[in-house]
């Protein structure tokens, strides 16, 4: 894989086999994860997901919109460590304001549509992630950046 355009194909399925990520944020200088549901866009610079107005990673994505997501294809099974890939997508959250709520949290459920409950709850937030870049570690070793904005 020498390309960005061959990068991006690997990641686009990769995003479609895989429903959920790990979210990473800062508290206050300590590192908090979170399991999530997630979307990508079409064009991969940008990943959304819901969550509660009232959680600790709503509370430090608000405080300090760095965030990472890894999103991986293990199976739990030893041969992971050179069959699997795993991706970190490292960029900046922010809710989305009204204008982009209502066609990202339809491109959200079209995927996830088993949180259609919760993406109606007051506190929802539909958070978008605007990436800076992917890091893409296969092979157990093998690891490529794509920064997204080159």
């Amino acid at each position: 894989m020498s390309t960005d355009v061959e990068m991006q194909r690997i990641l686009t399925d990769l995003f479609r086999s895989q429903r959920f990520a790990v979210l990473a944020t800062d508290d206050r200088g300590q590192p908090f994860t979170s399991l999530m549901a997630f979307v990508a866009s079409a064009d991969l610079r940008q990943l959304v997901v819901l969550t509660d107005r009232t959680t600790c990673k709503f509370a430090n994505l608000v405080a300090n919109c760095r965030v990472a997501l890894l999103i991986d294809n293990r199976e739990n099974k030893g041969s992971d460590t050179v069959d699997s890939m795993a991706v970190s997508a490292i960029g900046k959250a922010q809710e989305a304001d009204s204008g982009e709520r209502a066609p990202l949290l339809e491109f959200f459920l079209a995927c996830h549509p088993y949180l259609a409950e919760f993406a109606a709850s007051p506190t929802c937030a539909v958070v978008r992630v605007k990436i800076d870049s992917y890091l893409l570690v296969s092979s157990f070793q093998k690891v490529l950046e794509w920064r997204v904005g080159d």
